[in-house]
């Protein structure tokens, strides 16, 4: 019967950003720009960090994964997207759908993760400066990536996990343009609210701890800067404005998407365009106009 159910659905029609057809075909081109830069961004900043000795530090080894990590995200939701304004029937695979919930959050996961080792390494840098190379060696570094892309995998499988026997026997239309798991839940052919409560608490704990963590990390850091000279405090203070701005960014809209839903449909797709497309292109534009090194290392590369 559950295999009758499952089969019943095989595939998830998307409703997409709206439903003008002459205005999706206008959102080809500028959606293909956004994947485009964002691509370049990110790769250019990771080969920027690979090939500059100069740049072999930890937080620059951070910010390489960083830039990594923010590349896949998007390419998991975007070029579907993209292709999808130049279509009628925007559909997706009952398989595919779930690939896509999973790497969603399995990237998703491993960034929040990763912007609290970022936090903690300039917490180390700024507070400890003298115990900086000891604490934050090479071996540590590789574990804190590892230990981000481990929670983020374990995330995304406990997310999987509670949606991927659901029966789904229609309706089958998702009103978004990729698969997020409170529009899908929502087609389930059962009650879902105790299990939709569930998976949002799932994703909330993780945010909220990381968020927790990242506020208490940065108050901390700029209360130390305060107790020090003017040069190292406006450099450690660049710095960090450029890290908060990117928490910002990206926890700005998982909150209100996953912790404090707002359940206005336009405003869902706008926070969804924001987290999947937008930020992980701003990313690479925040830390790149705000750092002179990597500046320096762009010049050196182009010449």
């Amino acid at each position: 019967m559950e295999e009758a159910n499952q089969s019943a659905v095989s595939e998830f029609i998307f409703q997409g950003l709206c439903n003008s057809r002459k205005l999706q075909t206008l959102l080809f081109l500028p959606f293909s720009i956004l994947y485009l830069m964002t691509v370049v961004g990110n790769l250019l900043v990771v080969l920027l960090i690979i090939n500059d000795h100069r740049l072999h530090s930890p937080m620059y080894f951070l910010l390489a994964n960083l830039s990594f990590v923010d590349f896949c995200l998007s390419s998991v939701t975007t070029p579907k997207l993209t292709t999808d304004f130049l279509k009628d029937n925007k559909t997706i695979s009952f398989g595919g759908c779930m690939s896509q919930i999973l790497c969603v959050h399995f990237f998703g996961g491993g960034e929040m993760v990763l912007l609290v080792t970022m936090a903690y390494d300039r917490y180390v840098a700024i507070c400890k400066p003298l115990h900086y190379s000891s604490i934050m060696n090479r071996q540590k570094c590789v574990w804190l990536v590892l230990i981000s892309w481990i929670i983020g995998f374990l995330h995304a499988m406990s997310q999987l996990a509670m949606i991927l026997d659901l029966p789904f026997c229609g309706p089958k239309v998702v009103d978004s343009f990729f698969c997020d798991i409170p529009l899908v839940i929502k087609l389930a052919c059962m009650d879902t609210h105790t299990l939709g409560t569930v998976i949002n608490a799932d994703s909330g704990v993780l945010a909220t701890a990381c968020f927790i963590l990242l506020m208490i990390s940065y108050t901390y850091i700029l209360l130390t800067v305060r107790l020090h000279s003017k040069d190292g405090a406006s450099k450690a203070l660049s710095t960090c404005t450029s890290h908060i701005t990117v928490v910002v960014l990206f926890f700005g809209p998982c909150i209100f998407i996953y912790l404090w839903p707002l359940s206005i449909t336009w405003v869902d797709k706008f926070l969804a365009v924001f987290y999947t497309v937008i930020t992980p292109l701003l990313n690479p534009a925040i830390y790149t106009l705000r750092n002179q090194e990597i500046r320096n290392a762009m010049k050196r590369l182009i010449n």
